[in-house]
């Protein structure tokens, strides 16, 4: 009772950090009403999106825990735990998305006054999000755990919370990602591409639409992703918690009781919470643009937030007399996550070689440095890959199956400032195309510029992240379902045919998850460039500037065909596995999820990252180098940054809650799917 207590006092300090920082950006100022205009556009199509999505959202969570509610050994208190983490991220997604909105005036104008002004404005409105969701993630798991302790299926009710969150995720990160890349897409094609106009140009009908999608598809979708992670790493070493009073492989007790295995992850987190908390104010920087600078700025609040939960995670170990491998075991976990981001930075930042040489292979053209973005891509999933087997290796050899779960944990205790950074970049983002299409002085969009750049490179390390943390979570959501359902390793046939043909068809999924997301990008895409194109065509003296566009249908084209394209991706990732179990068995569903998050990882890290260095490669060139903008070298960056998005943004990302809600629905259903051995 002591420790949940303590979880939750945590998990309203948070909420009190977050109410802070959102406190001292609305203090700042909004700058003129060119600029306000501006926000206030880009506030009201956010809302209208969120609003549209969040009503789908309901029906399909409402589907579902009407399902689970009448379902024999899952039942009504699985439902109302489904519908509450279906709440508590929403609420974050929300919380966090109003003060992004709110953010980026504030940012330019900050900017106007210091680098690091802008910086701290920033980053304080991502922190907002960043906070929102460890601290709502921990203090939902808190009360859940505070009512249902004592209930005699509570490690059944609580994957509940987990599956909730994961269906807003899912809906949320793909529907986000289709309208934030198609808006993108259908600005960069007919803007710099046919009409040869700046990005974030005024005359753009499609600017405010590309605007809005960095804010649902990069600050609630990616909240949400990091959400669900969060929430099921927890979840998913609660349920294992038996086999570390007494672990079976290493033949000894890792805990002293089941309580302290049971709410030890979540005691971990809350120390993750103070310690993302203490990061935040470290965050600071000088007045060089200097992306490496501005790189080691946040890199600062990083680290210090690291090695503080690294402290605090050494104090818990030794006062609840938990053997020492658990912490080897978290500090596997979080060690891996920085280095994973460290090595997202290396392939995706135009401060290193595989950029640089994406940026020398335009001079030949779009096609080679398509060909050497993706190359770029796929290699980079080595060291993502490397980095996650080292550390389930570590967690196993010094705490077993409980260590893996729990390295999860360890991975993500720092979420709280590792969120706060990756929503950071849309505001900057934003920042910039405030300051371009108000018509502000060169000087003031070298900063903003220069904020941005900060901001894709840290958005590419989070995605990194946020891909590396999602595998080690489905991982630990994968060992609790085994155990759930009476899969032991040494009795298990790996070469039954109906556990490969699972093992296929799971990792045939991703591909199909992905095509999906892809399609509808550039099914939604296709709307937006005829809209544009019609307003370039019909409403005259835009390019001239005498006419303004209509933002507002662009916006609305965009959201309505985004919300009806998220649904087929959304929907065949909660059934595909329950239909695994129902026709080959538990067994073959098993390895169903184990293909699933092989190859989900690895195409969510190749995705994201081919995506990443090809935005960067253009940026690199509009440095300067190969003839900077306007030269056939750009042109042919700018097709690479067009292919990339859909992939670093919509399907990339995607994938990541794609393997955690496969994963949670068969944790939830296990005391079902143990009494049905398929129908083959």
């Amino acid at each position: 009772m002591t420790l949940i207590l303590i979880s939750l006092v945590c998990g309203l300090l948070g909420m009190a950090t977050a109410a802070f920082m959102a406190a001292y950006v609305l203090k700042q100022d909004r700058g003129p009403k060119s600029m306000t205009d501006i926000a206030d556009a880009i506030q009201e199509g956010a809302q209208a999106f969120l609003g549209r999505e969040y009503k789908v959202l309901a029906i399909v969570v409402a589907v579902v825990a009407v399902i689970f509610a009448v379902i024999p050994g899952v039942g009504f208190l699985v439902s109302i735990a489904c519908i509450f983490g279906a709440i508590c991220s929403v609420l974050a997604g929300f919380i966090g998305l109003s003060i992004a909105v709110r953010s980026n005036s504030r940012c330019s104008v900050a900017a106007q006054k210091s680098l690091n002004l802008g910086l701290v404005t920033a980053f304080r409105g991502g922190a907002v999000m960043g906070m929102s969701v460890v601290s709502i993630g921990l203090v939902g798991l808190s009360v859940l755990y505070l009512i249902f302790r004592g209930h005699p299926n509570f490690l059944a009710i609580i994957p509940g919370y987990g599956v909730g969150a994961s269906m807003v995720a899912v809906f949320a990160r793909v529907g986000g990602g289709i309208y934030t890349k198609a808006a993108d897409t259908g600005s960069d094609i007919v803007g710099k591409i046919e009409k040869g106009i700046p990005e974030d140009d005024p005359r753009n009908a499609a600017v405010i639409a590309d605007l809005v999608g960095d804010n649902v598809g990069d600050v609630a979708g990616m909240g949400s992703d990091l959400f669900e992670s969060y929430v099921e790493a927890i979840i998913a070493t609660t349920t294992i918690g038996a086999l570390a009073v007494m672990s079976p492989n290493l033949a000894k007790s890792l805990v002293p009781n089941i309580d302290t295995a049971f709410f030890l992850p979540i005691i971990i987190s809350a120390g993750g919470i103070v310690a993302s908390i203490v990061g935040i104010f470290f965050v600071r920087t000088g007045e060089k643009t200097d992306i490496k600078l501005l790189t080691n700025a946040l890199r600062n609040g990083l680290l210090s937030a690291s090695v503080l939960t690294v402290a605090f995670t050494a104090a818990i170990i030794w006062y609840l007399k938990v053997d020492f491998g658990v912490f080897w075991a978290i500090l596997s976990g979080l060690v891996a996550g920085i280095l994973v981001g460290e090595a997202t930075n290396y392939f995706t930042s135009y401060s290193y070689k595989p950029v640089q040489n994406i940026a020398k292979a335009a001079q030949t053209g779009g096609a080679t440095l398509v060909t050497q973005g993706f190359a770029n891509g796929l290699m980079s999933s080595i060291p993502s890959v490397i980095l996650v087997v080292i550390s389930m290796v570590i967690a196993y050899k010094f705490a077993d199956i409980y260590g893996v779960a729990i390295a999860g944990v360890g991975m993500l205790a720092t979420l709280g400032i590792q969120d706060a950074a990756d929503a950071y970049g849309p505001v900057a983002d934003n920042a910039g195309g405030i300051v371009e299409m108000a018509g502000l002085p060169k000087s003031i969009r070298e900063r903003t510029d220069a904020l941005d750049a900060l901001g894709n490179t840290q958005a590419a390390a989070g995605r990194g992240f946020a891909i590396a943390s999602a595998a080690l979570t489905a991982i630990a959501l994968l060992l609790s379902y085994t155990e759930a359902v009476g899969i032991k390793a040494s009795q298990a046939n790996f070469l039954d045919p109906h556990f490969i043909t699972g093992l296929f068809v799971g990792s045939m999924l991703p591909a199909i998850f992905s095509a999906l997301a892809l399609t509808a990008v550039g099914t939604t895409a296709y709307a937006i460039i005829e809209e544009v194109r019609r307003q370039f065509r019909e409403i005259k003296g835009i390019m001239e500037g005498t006419a303004k566009p209509d933002y507002s249908r662009a916006v609305d084209i965009c959201t309505r065909a985004a919300i009806r394209q998220m649904i087929a991706p959304g929907v065949i990732t909660i059934i595909a596995p329950i239909i695994t179990w129902i026709v080959l068995g538990p067994f073959a569903l098993a390895g169903f999820l184990i293909g699933g998050v092989s190859t989900g990882f690895i195409l969510a890290v190749a995705f994201s990252n081919a995506g990443s260095s090809w935005d960067n490669a253009k940026k690199y060139i509009e440095t300067g180098v190969y003839g900077g903008k306007g030269s056939d070298a750009h042109k042919a960056a700018v097709i690479g940054d067009t292919v990339g998005d859909p992939m670093k943004d919509a399907a990339g990302p995607s994938l990541n809650i794609m393997i955690k809600l496969m994963s949670v629905i068969a944790l939830v259903l296990a005391p079902v799917i143990t009494k049905f051995p398929g129908l083959l």
